[in-house]
């Protein structure tokens, strides 16, 4: 899997919306969704700052190193 993104789990604990957390950080709807659902490729730390500074938390509390299983059948 790699890096998975948290952000929506954050976002319910933290009560944000979509719509609220994109104006506080000056991005678009939609590449917070993208974000949001885990369909990002990239995310700029200039972005990633300002996501935690909304939301009051750690670049750790979003992102997560899941390791791929090796094992294919």
């Amino acid at each position: 899997m790699g890096i998975v993104i948290n952000l929506d789990v954050v976002m319910a604990k933290r009560k944000k919306g979509l719509k609220e957390l994109a104006e506080e950080v000056d991005i678009t709807m939609a590449n917070l969704s993208i974000l949001k659902n885990n369909k990002a490729k990239a995310i700029r730390f200039s972005t990633l700052e300002a996501i935690c500074r909304a939301l009051h938390c750690q670049p750790g509390d979003i992102l997560e190193y899941v390791e791929e299983d090796c094992e294919k059948e």
